[in-house]
């Protein structure tokens, strides 16, 4: 039997930027002198950590790999000057091949020098790495010892899929596995994490630590939820979602288990007193979904260096949840809310919009659009749908015309159920930088807003958003007395059947089967799959489910398919 000896383990659950390689260098030379301080022997970053996470096609550019290998370099001399030479670095970082292909690595770090390097074996079925996916050369198993414990690595899908490094660590009889991620947020993915995390441990027989990073890039964002189990699955600790910082660990390791790759300090710890670990409080779903759509919309404003954002309001739930979620993001005193109203718009229009204004305490102005829409009926003779459009882009262009002479960032107001069926105006309620909610079911909309009111409640706070942006009839209020429901579905109805065709790729018979209404079916199945051209042409916004549009999910454009 193999003895048992304890190391200290320190995973950082940070928060880099992509391209930023002097910035992401100085976080990971911050987190290692925190890690020594707390007593670590080895230190655990994300995955691709040193570029950011996903590089997408600049791992096609030569210059970025070489930019990312120079930086690595200079990483490990930095680390060893700063007299944290004897930790042991995991960094993830952008590699190539002898024949200068891309690849996805983990860099082993010590005493001023790169010492092994693990090469990322099974790739994720997206992006530039699909080229090279199962066909990556290099190692598939790599065992470093250190402090006498033989330690395995493997990067975020090596441990999704079966067989691979994990089968053959299993073999080596390792005392601990380290896995670097990159793992994206979706509603329900920290439970499927576990399990997956549990499962790999038993199969491994040793402890298994999982890193995760955390921030926004572009349309994902990522939870952290760095999460460590024992060798029976058991957890050990778990760190809180969408939140930086350093988890410290001490562990119950065997010693000199197995053959190593190389031996980097084999002098064992056998035993000093236990850090007590612990484990985060599990966030409910809508805290998830707000924490998610707050950080994503954050980073978003925040690394593209936006000074603040515009939002047009309606007095409707969909612009009302926009401006919470971005007051909670960035602050109230960089949201700038904008009413602008029509010859259609309702007296509640105006008053809900500025009772949410002054609920959020954002900055607020009227202006009003029906001078500007008479001039160009006026000139350009339309009417009917093609008036009802004119209006949207009159509010648009006005949105647009502020970003341009004040500098704010415009954020879109649709939602999933809109873009799934092409409610929604081109070059008008669809302009934009970032569309916060685009993965958000209508349902999913007042759910969240009723939540945020609740939680203001629950904090003695002002809710942000009017009851009566909450329980009014939905209306864009492009006509007279107009209600959504004079084109569409009613929404529950509406996104139970979008649900089963989007993001359960059901098709139309999985909805017939649910018991739903044949004409009901078709028509909706009509306008989602007619509507792609609509969806191709939306602003980014935060990926939260598991067929995002634009991410997960791309129809043809051009498609005689029919679905019936």
């Amino acid at each position: 039997m193999s003895q048992i000896g304890q190391i200290r383990v320190a995973l950082a659950q940070i928060n880099p930027t992509v391209g930023d390689l002097s910035k992401n260098a100085d976080l990971i030379s911050k987190y290692a002198f925190d890690a020594a301080n707390a007593g670590a022997v080895v230190v655990v970053y994300p995955e691709m950590v040193l570029t950011g996470y996903p590089v997408e096609d600049l791992a096609n550019r030569p210059s970025f790999r070489a930019a990312s290998m120079n930086a690595l370099e200079q990483l490990a001399k930095r680390i060893n000057s700063e007299g944290n030479g004897d930790l042991t670095l995991l960094v993830g970082y952008l590699g190539q091949s002898e024949s200068s292909k891309p690849q996805n690595c983990v860099a082993v770090i010590y005493r001023g020098e790169v010492v092994a390097t693990y090469i990322k074996h099974h790739l994720p079925n997206y992006g530039v790495f699909d080229e090279y996916r199962n066909f990556v050369p290099g190692n598939h198993s790599l065992v470093i010892r250190v402090c006498g414990v033989d330690i395995g690595i493997a990067i975020c899908e090596d441990i999704w899929q079966s067989g691979g490094p994990v089968a053959e660590l299993a073999k080596r009889n390792i005392g601990l596995l380290l896995v670097p991620n990159g793992s994206p947020y979706e509603i329900n993915k920290d439970d499927l994490r576990l399990t997956l995390v549990q499962t790999r441990a038993l199969e491994v027989g040793a402890p298994l630590a999982y890193v995760n990073m955390t921030g926004g890039q572009d349309d994902l964002v990522f939870d952290g939820d760095t999460i460590v189990v024992s060798k029976t699955g058991e957890i050990i600790a778990r760190a809180p979602q969408f939140e930086e910082g350093l988890m410290v660990i001490d562990l119950d390791v065997a010693l000199a288990s197995s053959d190593p790759d190389l031996v980097i300090s084999n002098p064992p710890i056998l035993k000093y007193q236990k850090i007590k670990s612990g484990m985060a409080h599990k966030l409910g779903e809508s805290e998830q979904i707000w924490q998610a759509l707050t950080l994503g919309l954050k980073d978003y404003v925040e690394k593209n260096n936006f000074k603040s954002v515009i939002v047009g309001l309606s007095g409707g739930i969909d612009s009302a949840l926009v401006a919470a979620l971005a007051a909670d993001a960035i602050g109230a005193d960089r949201v700038y809310g904008v009413a602008l109203p029509s010859k259609y718009s309702s007296d509640h229009s105006l008053s809900d919009a500025k009772a949410l204004a002054e609920n959020i305490g954002l900055n607020y102005r009227i202006i009003e659009i029906t001078p500007m829409v008479a001039n160009l009926l006026e000139n350009l003779r339309l009417d009917g749908v093609a008036e009802e459009n004119l209006q949207a882009r009159v509010r648009g262009i006005t949105l647009m015309g502020l970003s341009n002479q004040e500098g704010h960032l415009v954020l879109a107001t649709g939602n999933k159920s809109e873009l799934a069926v092409g409610y929604s105006t081109l070059y008008g309620d669809a302009v934009g930088g970032f569309a916060p909610i685009k993965d958000l079911y209508k349902t999913q909309v007042w759910q969240l807003a009723k939540w945020r009111n609740e939680l203001a409640i629950l904090q003695g706070q002002t809710p942000p958003i009017p009851a009566n942006s909450i329980t009014k009839e939905p209306s864009a209020e492009l006509a007279p007395n107009q209600k959504d429901s004079d084109s569409l579905p009613d929404y529950f109805t509406l996104d139970k059947i979008l649900t089963i065709y989007i993001d359960q790729d059901g098709g139309r018979p999985a909805a017939l089967a649910a018991g739903f209404d044949l004409a009901l079916v078709d028509k909706v199945v009509r306008l989602v799959d007619r509507a792609e051209y609509k969806r191709r042409q939306y602003p980014p916004g935060t990926k939260i489910s598991n067929r995002a549009f634009g991410k997960d999910r791309r129809l043809p454009i051009t498609s005689n398919w029919n679905e019936s």
